[in-house]
């Protein structure tokens, strides 16, 4: 296995005995994260995420993952349903990156049909979604900037790179809905025999400055304060308590991505806080969950 090899080239200790969620994230999706997809006068704007990135890879491959689930806001909107990719594999680029920053993964399609399964049996509204050839178990998906970037640092780019399962969330279901579908994921994880990485990838407000896309609102820094204290807190349960005229005024990216992995995680993990910036007009913040 993969982790054998990552256990003896960086001497560390490596057990790879529990099975289902072994790891947990809360990771950005900004290409600032990467250092080869900025520009020169750019490498250094957000220092502190790509360091705090580069602590998730090391804690990700002390973890022994062996699949990677995404949660993801930027791949497919389907109109009241969650979606979960169940083709082959998936590939992109972040087509304006300074370097050349691309992957390609295999989908663990077992555990994908395993978790659309759980969150329909969870009476959540999900589908299956595929790409291009019609058979999905040759077909190749794209692979959205809000996967591509966290698997950068959480397995995409070892030989062969560790599998993914990509999930988007649906912004007109219920909060709760997120949550169901949270559990019922780390329940299909739970029950598939293998060690599981579970990643909401998430970019905050993006209403931070006056010449950003979304302008300025002063909700920009209230979302992210609050979602600071919360992560600080252990206490993701919170966000179901936030304000949706907050949500509509600081655009993130982040709220049904956490609520999902709250409920994942529900009680029984410690979190801790990486890092938090806001270089520019959205907030990125890394945390890593272990069980307590």
């Amino acid at each position: 296995m993969w982790w054998e090899a990552a256990g003896a080239a960086c001497d560390c200790d490596v057990i790879p005995a529990m099975q289902g969620l072994v790891f947990a994230a809360i990771a950005p999706h900004g290409d600032l994260a990467i250092p080869d997809a900025c520009k020169p006068d750019e490498r250094d704007l957000a220092a502190k995420t790509q360091q705090g990135m580069r602590e998730l890879e090391r804690r990700f491959m002390r973890s022994a993952a062996e699949v990677v689930v995404v949660l993801t806001p930027h791949n497919v909107h389907v109109e009241g349903t969650m979606a979960v990719v169940v083709a082959a594999s998936m590939a992109g680029e972040l087509e304006d990156a300074h370097e050349s920053v691309r992957l390609t993964s295999p989908v663990d399609r077992p555990l994908a049909l395993a978790s659309r399964d759980a969150m329909r049996a969870a009476g959540v509204p999900v589908v299956g979604v595929s790409y291009g050839g019609n058979d999905p178990e040759s077909a190749i998906f794209p692979m959205d900037w809000a996967v591509l970037i966290p698997l950068w640092y959480l397995g995409g780019r070892l030989d062969p790179p560790v599998p993914v399962v990509a999930i988007a969330p649906a912004r007109d279901l219920l909060p709760e809905e997120h949550v169901r579908a949270g559990r019922a994921i780390a329940d299909a994880a739970a029950t598939s025999g293998k060690r599981v990485a579970l990643i909401a990838s998430a970019d905050h407000s993006h209403t931070h400055q006056a010449d950003g896309p979304y302008g300025y609102h002063d909700a920009s820094r209230t979302f992210d304060d609050r979602v600071v204290e919360l992560v600080e807190r252990n206490e993701l349960g919170e966000l179901l308590e936030f304000d949706r005229r907050l949500i509509e005024d600081a655009k993130p990216d982040s709220w049904w991505q956490m609520l999902m992995l709250h409920g994942a995680l529900g009680d029984g993990w410690r979190g801790e806080l990486l890092c938090y910036e806001a270089p520019t007009y959205y907030g990125m913040l890394c945390a890593a969950y272990e069980r307590r």
